[in-house]
């Protein structure tokens, strides 16, 4: 006699974050983005964890943060002293990490463990917004270099495999990461 089989619930998520810390800044021009993610927050129920792949993370493989109580990594610069005072102690999942690994490794995709990189504001931005209590436990996975189409899929692939229940899966950046060129460049004649 057979018994009922269970496949895993996760939710996956893209979520743009703004210009840096903007949003936690209190700027007008992201009330808007703020609030949306404060939606998505109270209609989804809490995450029992949060795998989150960032934008501002490549690596030549995929690297996966392990440590219990990962720091924050201020990776902009610029903006007003209060953006690098910006606290959300939001505990690691080592274990979460390493079943990470695991998956990537049973997908023929080799992947490193690391203990000291702290969480960028691709996490630290929308999960202040989401989660302010910083009380849903959290990893981060970078992309890897040169961000080839392919590798990525079969990552998510992986990540798809995972048997935990009720996790959270957000792709974090923002639509367009060269802000130098979107700043300071002339649009092609074809555009507007």
């Amino acid at each position: 006699m057979g018994g009922l089989s269970h496949k895993p619930h996760h939710r996956v998520l893209y979520l743009s974050h703004g210009a840096g810390p903007m949003p936690l800044l209190g700027d007008d021009g992201h009330r808007e983005m703020v609030d949306n993610l404060k939606t998505i927050a109270a209609k989804i129920s809490k995450p029992s964890a949060i795998i989150l792949i960032s934008a501002h993370w490549e690596a030549a493989v995929p690297t996966i943060t392990q440590a219990p109580n990962p720091p924050l990594l201020y990776d902009y610069y610029g903006f007003p002293k209060q953006a690098y005072e910006i606290q959300y102690p939001a505990p690691g999942k080592p274990d979460l990490a390493h079943k990470v690994s695991s998956v990537l490794s049973d997908k023929g995709i080799k992947s490193i463990l690391d203990d000291n990189r702290g969480f960028d504001h691709g996490l630290f931005v929308p999960l202040k917004i989401m989660y302010p209590e910083a009380n849903v436990p959290c990893i981060q996975v970078s992309l890897v270099k040169g961000l080839d189409p392919k590798t990525h899929i079969q990552m998510g692939a992986a990540l798809a495999s995972l048997e935990d229940d009720n996790l959270l899966v957000i792709g974090s950046g923002f639509s367009f990461h060269n802000m130098n060129a979107f700043l300071h460049r002339e649009l092609p004649r074809w555009i507007g």
